[in-house]
């Protein structure tokens, strides 16, 4: 029985010793062993389970400690009599469970929203195990810098921190990750703010949603470019039915008398979603021209705008706003790893203050750790050291994909680009996007198909998007390699 619970146990990356303290608390919770059983010596154990004695005498250990084992001198561990002492009883959820079914409730009457029939982009979960996952925006373990990251959580973890981040802070932010953000994130964009002009959100999702939170209802005019961020405009889409999609060119978001009719503009300048291109300088002081004159509010997401291959980045928008008509929105977790889910607003105080209430609602406020640790990671120079490691492995990385699918896929056109994680393709005209992803997928090929990006009214099938984040250097060439036998297939 042991050998089958510890197997089952069983996690990657687990500690042997960790491995028996989960083993047991599982069989305990389940219910294979209740209060009073006696555990094997741990002698007994060590030898079932082929491991050292010290490791099963630590494991007990902690356990007892924890008041799920009872230590009796001379007589050896017991399950404590009071470890399930507050939960519902066998008997009481067996009759429970075996109660007489009522009537089925009919959720489809009450729901006025409805976010799982939007369109969103789509992405295997089991990612990891195709050996070519051109997916832009995940995870890649040898870019995250995992001893400097550790170092931090560490520090974050001593008593006087602790003591800092561990109340519940209700509206406020960590004082030192926003001290952070205004002396050493925002001026690489050319960005002044003080403290009550920024916000820490759980990602740029959520600080879009917010955004539209507070300021959009039926009836607002929202623009947003066409193709451009799906989950901006199902979120946008969902307070009202005002979205314009703006058809964006080789300079990102086209000015023109569209513009002036809207209450809202979402913008992606620095690296246009999907296709990568730029706004340049001059538009962009233009834009704000127009939106001076014409009250228009601009969302300004500014995502991957440090991570560029030249040396000379453009200024973000914010940079040029002098009437606090821009709503600044950027993420810290993009550079890292998407699961930290750490971003920011800089925007006017008066919206800020209400940003703040309204997160209050929602989430009180992100966790305070992960903004401790990110705090010290920037001050300690980790994040100015990662952004530059960055920036060279996505300009290597993009380079090794030029080059390869001019070899193996010249009929293919690339968006040129001038920093970023991803590449915008435009496929030949007779190869549909969806099949393609169908098929090479069969050859261990993650692509992304581009229809989801386009508006409902406009969706060319014939565009994908090539991410190079998540795949190394040495294997972009054999994965377009077999993107392109797969395109042959078709």
């Amino acid at each position: 029985m042991w050998e089958q619970l510890f197997r089952r146990s069983a996690k990657p990356g687990q500690s042997l010793q960790s491995q028996i303290r989960a083993m047991l608390v599982d069989a305990i919770l389940a219910g294979v062993l209740t209060p009073g059983d006696p555990i094997p010596s741990s002698r007994e154990l060590a030898r079932q389970l082929q491991v050292g004695r010290i490791t099963v005498i630590l494991a007990y250990q902690q356990l007892t400690e924890e008041a799920f084992l009872l230590s009796q001198p001379r007589k050896g561990h017991f399950i404590h009599p009071d470890v399930l002492q507050g939960r519902p009883t066998g008997t009481a959820a067996r009759s429970a469970r075996d109660a007489a079914p009522q009537a089925h409730t009919d959720w489809s009457q009450r729901l006025w929203l409805r976010p799982s029939q939007q369109r969103s982009i789509i992405k295997e979960e089991d990612w990891q195990r195709f050996p070519y996952p051109f997916l832009y925006g995940q995870f890649d373990k040898e870019l995250f810098p995992t001893a400097a990251w550790r170092e931090c959580c560490l520090k974050a973890l001593s008593v006087m921190d602790i003591h800092q981040w561990a109340p519940d802070l209700i509206a406020r932010d960590d004082d030192s990750l926003i001290q952070q953000i205004q002396a050493k994130i925002l001026p690489r964009r050319g960005v002044w703010a003080s403290p009550d002009e920024i916000i820490i959100t759980v990602g740029a999702q959520h600080a879009l949603y917010m955004v539209a939170d507070l300021l959009m209802r039926e009836g607002s005019t929202v623009g947003i470019e066409d193709p451009g961020y799906p989950d901006a405009r199902n979120i946008f889409s969902s307070r009202t039915s005002q979205v314009i999609p703006i058809t964006v060119d080789a300079e990102g978001m086209p000015l023109g008398s569209r513009l002036r009719k809207l209450d809202y503009l979402y913008v992606t300048p620095s690296h246009q979603c999907p296709t990568g291109v730029t706004m340049p300088l001059e538009r962009r002081e233009a834009l704000l021209d127009m939106a001076q004159t014409h009250d228009l509010i601009l969302i300004e997401d500014d995502y991957e705008s440090e991570s560029s291959f030249d040396d000379h980045p453009i200024p973000a928008l914010k940079s040029l706003d002098r009437s606090n008509r821009v709503i600044y929105v950027g993420s810290l977790s993009k550079s890292l790893a998407p699961g930290l889910r750490i971003g920011y607003i800089v925007a006017a105080p008066e919206l800020v203050r209400e940003l703040r209430a309204l997160r209050r609602l929602m989430i009180r406020h992100p966790s305070t750790f992960i903004q401790r640790t990110l705090a010290m990671f920037i001050s300690l120079g980790h994040y100015e050291a990662q952004l530059r490691r960055l920036a060279q492995a996505q300009k290597e990385r993009h380079a090794a994909l030029v080059d390869a699918m001019a070899e193996h896929l010249p009929d293919c056109r690339i968006t040129p680009v001038r920093g970023g994680g991803s590449c915008w393709v435009q496929l030949p005209a007779q190869v549909p996007a969806q099949a393609l992803a169908r098929r090479a997928a069969k050859l261990g090929v993650l692509i992304e198909p581009g229809d989801v990006f386009f508006s409902s009214t406009r969706r060319p099938g014939n565009f994908i998007r090539l991410g190079y984040q998540s795949i190394p250097a040495n294997k972009i060439g054999q994965g377009v390699q077999a993107l392109a036998d797969a395109m042959r297939s078709l």
